[in-house]
């Protein structure tokens, strides 16, 4: 399992590194402002039963 999924930011393009919690659910979704340009995000995350994380994020409406 790794701790840690990225994304790219809709809105500068820079590649954003998250921390992953398991606790929360295979299925999770929440917004969250980029780190490098404040524009909120949509970011989406699956996780498979090993643990692999699948992150999508699109600007948050």
């Amino acid at each position: 399992m790794n701790d840690q999924g990225t994304y790219i930011c809709d809105a500068c393009g820079e590649q954003i590194v998250i921390p992953l919690d398991v606790s929360a659910g295979a299925r999770q979704d929440y917004i969250e402002d980029c780190p490098v340009c404040c524009h909120p995000n949509h970011i989406y995350v699956d996780l498979d039963e090993d643990g692999r994380a699948d992150v999508r994020a699109h600007a948050a409406q």
